[in-house]
């Protein structure tokens, strides 16, 4: 094998790598988006429902007839009763 040769075969090699490596990172970024958008789509799910959380219980103490400073006033009084 000639000098020239090797020379062509180690070119060609590193020619392969670099596109395997370059299609490598591209997946990788693919599959990392795809990733973060699915997580950002689940977060916004989760605060819409908490919203809904919030009206529904705000309905459920207007029916009661209890008043947020009420509820404020009888979970402060309850965080501070000493535990059994």
């Amino acid at each position: 094998m000639s000098d020239n040769q090797g020379s062509n075969n180690n070119q060609q090699g590193t020619q392969e790598l670099t596109v395997f490596v370059q299609n490598l990172l591209h997946q990788m970024q693919n599959r990392f988006q795809e990733m973060s958008d699915t997580i950002i789509k689940r977060i916004d799910e989760m605060g819409t429902r908490i919203d809904d959380l919030e009206k529904n219980i705000g309905e459920l103490m207007q029916q009661a007839g209890i008043s947020e400073d009420q509820m404020k006033e009888e979970t402060k009084a309850l965080n501070n009763e000493p535990k059994e």
